[in-house]
């Protein structure tokens, strides 16, 4: 199985946000996070030190960095949720998610970050199951892209994101056969 470097760092393409957020997308997006801490936990289980260590391409994060990425990630997520519900168009505070993917705690077993999820998700799912149509309108400050962003589109782009980097272990795991 070749994958080009194109392949490997997009696994199932690049985000595009859906046109209209429909009943029908918001319940696909929001299960896809519902599911992703048991998903993440699978995709991971069983897997040596040596195999967590182990970047799913070349200049690529390893599966560790990977793991505690997304918690990284989804923990913020939530909380750009629950400012742009609670507050007028907010600027969310941008990381560096490279140099966070850098520190000291991304070497540490994926067991805490796969409890952060564990914790975080159903916590999120309770908000985004009962924010309105009218409040998927609202809106946040991105400040890196200098561009407003839509709870509908971040929606969509977390739930991308949730399958993008399980994407990167499971056809990690796949291509080394593990």
């Amino acid at each position: 199985m070749n994958m080009s470097a194109e392949d490997l760092r997009y696994p199932i393409g690049k985000f595009t946000a859906p046109i209209e957020l429909t009943k029908e997308l918001r319940g696909k997006f929001i299960g896809t996070i519902t599911r992703l801490p048991h998903d993440m936990r699978n995709a991971v289980n069983g897997l040596t030190d040596e195999q967590l260590d182990m970047p799913y391409r070349d200049g690529g994060w390893s599966l560790r960095q990977v793991v505690h990425h997304v918690a990284d990630s989804h923990v913020n997520a939530y909380i750009r949720f629950k400012l742009t519900l609670t507050e007028v168009n907010p600027t969310i505070k941008p990381y560096i998610e490279q140099r966070w993917a850098e520190l000291p705690d991304s070497k540490e077993p994926v067991e805490l970050s796969l409890k952060i999820l564990e914790a975080i998700h159903p916590r999120w799912v309770v908000v985004l199951n009962h924010i309105s149509d009218e409040e998927m309108k609202y809106t946040f400050m991105h400040p890196e892209k200098n561009s407003t962003m839509t709870l509908a589109t971040t929606l969509a782009l977390y739930a991308w994101h949730s399958e993008h980097h399980l994407n990167h272990i499971l056809q990690l795991r796949k291509r080394m056969k593990w």
